[in-house]
């Protein structure tokens, strides 16, 4: 690694040199974890940039080892035979793709049934796979270090429902802080005695006494949870929202009200087939909802997001050096995909370079987008030229990348749209844009053909051939280049530095820098 004090590394700034080829993030370039809850069992294998990863395989089984238990004391018989099933399916996975050994906890279900200590060794006997099982508390860290792996440094309140628990966890500057858990997972609710009267009192006397736990937690509350994920998707359906990616979903408190009395007045069958649930989550679905209800009205939280990650990216996250915590999962994301996929990987922050002028006073916010959309300017090189643009669009808003709002998913597929294409009129993808304001349109306009531009002049990754220099008060853009890279400027070159100009509303100059002169073209 170079001396982050060295010109060498300062050229990376201002996200830092990737880490993901350091020695101690390539060791978790491939980790499967097992979480096996109170209703479902699955398997992921992470893989990729360790920071961002990839969902190598993810495989989830209905097993619904809580169903029965507050009335048995026991885990439910045939998801116990299920849930065995698919942990020798799981080992036989993990040794076919060459992995160590999977990592495996299990929650709320296996640790309070009287024949879990008994599951667990039948499963280690059977596969050789060691389940630890986990208290409430830590459920609750590691669902919240899931949280930070997407958002690092946040500030706000995890909930995380399962089948027979939920956790509360604070998390405040990139740490996890005080955490709880309880029984109020939908398995459970059900077998509270006095119907939905006597289950909304049970309700709100729990939530009352993990508030007084907890303390005040008016910032974010980010949601956790196969429930949680369901309500919101019923959410989208109800609002037509364009963008059918759950991980950095927002609703508010009003949202949540108008979707749950949506859910009570629709035919369940119908509304399971609409958004693509299950029959078993289904069911779920309304005693989440009443949990939830309870829980925004005791915290009142300023604002509401879904998390996809949770347990099992704690688990990776518990495994991750400091140093690699703290990097942006975005920009590391990048790096790794320029350097998997782009024809000239190391060009990306060359082109960064040349396109920044345009973007002088923009926040390091949107400067972050910028860089990543230079790293990935190139990624989808192998698409058909008819639909590489869309293409790219599909790629970057679809993808499994942390650290992004929806909006900034939209500008960062928009840029790279028009990167290799001038117009946004006539895709697919035109409902999305309304997730953006006219200005952040513009902007990912110019971005994408300044990148189009940049394009054109990269005959060595480490050779910058051409600047760009902006005046907006005078609107007059200038393209300076290299003596030797005049050659370079050819006709597609300049219908393509014009393009630009339109969108700027400028005039332009081309200058040739010569040794001691300058020559305007």
């Amino acid at each position: 690694m170079d001396d982050p004090r060295s010109p060498a590394s300062q050229d990376w700034d201002p996200f830092g040199r990737p880490l993901f080829n350091d020695p101690s993030s390539r060791a978790l370039s491939r980790v499967g974890v097992v979480d096996i809850g109170s209703n479902s069992v699955r398997m992921v294998v992470f893989d990729g940039a360790a920071r961002s990863p990839a969902y190598f395989f993810n495989e989830k089984i209905m097993c619904a080892l809580g169903a029965g238990l507050s009335e048995t004391g026991r885990l439910n018989p045939e998801g116990r035979v299920r849930a065995l099933a698919a942990m020798r399916r799981f080992r036989r996975l993990a040794e076919g793709m060459d992995m160590p050994p999977l990592t495996a906890v299990a929650t709320a279900a296996v640790r309070e049934a009287e024949d879990g200590p008994d599951f667990v060794a039948e499963v280690e006997r059977e596969t050789g796979i060691r389940i630890f099982v986990i208290d409430g508390e830590e459920e609750a860290r590691l669902s919240a270090q899931g949280v930070l792996l997407g958002w690092p440094g946040s500030y706000g309140l995890v909930c995380d429902i399962g089948g027979s628990s939920m956790e509360l966890a604070e998390i405040a500057g990139g740490e996890v802080k005080r955490r709880v858990t309880s029984k109020l997972g939908p398995l459970k609710l059900k077998d509270v005695a006095g119907g939905k009267k006597g289950r909304k009192a049970y309700i709100a006397e729990t939530v009352a006494a993990l508030a007084d736990t907890m303390g005040p937690q008016r910032n974010r509350l980010f949601l956790v949870g196969g429930s949680w994920r369901a309500i919101a998707r019923i959410d989208m359906e109800r609002r037509g929202y364009p963008l059918h990616v759950l991980h950095e979903y927002r609703m508010t408190k009003k949202s949540v009200n108008a979707t749950l009395a949506y859910i009570a007045e629709t035919d369940p069958d119908e509304l399971r087939k609409r958004c693509g649930l299950s029959g078993q989550r289904m069911a779920l679905v309304p005693l989440a909802g009443e949990v939830l209800k309870q829980v925004i009205r005791t915290f009142k939280p300023h604002d509401i997001a879904i998390s996809s990650y949770g347990i099992r990216e704690g688990m990776l996250y518990e495994q991750m050096p400091q140093k690699l915590r703290e990097r942006d999962p975005l920009i590391e994301a990048s790096y790794f995909s320029e350097t998997k996929d782009a024809r000239m990987p190391g060009f990306g922050r060359r082109l960064y370079q040349f396109v920044l002028p345009l973007f002088k006073s923009a926040p390091l916010e949107r400067k972050r987008l910028i860089k990543a959309a230079c790293l990935m300017h190139d990624v989808s090189w192998r698409a058909h030229p008819d639909y590489r643009a869309e293409v790219c669009f599909d790629n970057v808003t679809r993808a499994n990348l942390g650290g992004l709002r929806h909006s900034e998913r939209v500008f960062l597929g928009l840029s790279l749209l028009h990167r290799y294409r001038n117009s946004r009129s006539g895709t697919r993808f035109e409902p999305m844009f309304d997730l953006l304001d006219d200005r952040a349109v513009k902007e990912a306009e110019i971005l994408g053909k300044a990148m189009r531009l940049g394009a054109m002049l990269w005959p060595q990754k480490d050779e910058a051939v051409g600047e760009l220099r902006w005046f907006p008060k005078k609107k007059n853009l200038q393209l300076i280049l290299a003596q030797n890279s005049e050659p370079l400027f050819g006709e597609v070159a300049e219908a393509r530095f014009k393009s630009l100009a339109r969108s700027l509303e400028a005039e332009t100059d081309v200058k040739i820098r010569r040794v001691g002169r300058s020559r305007t073209a």
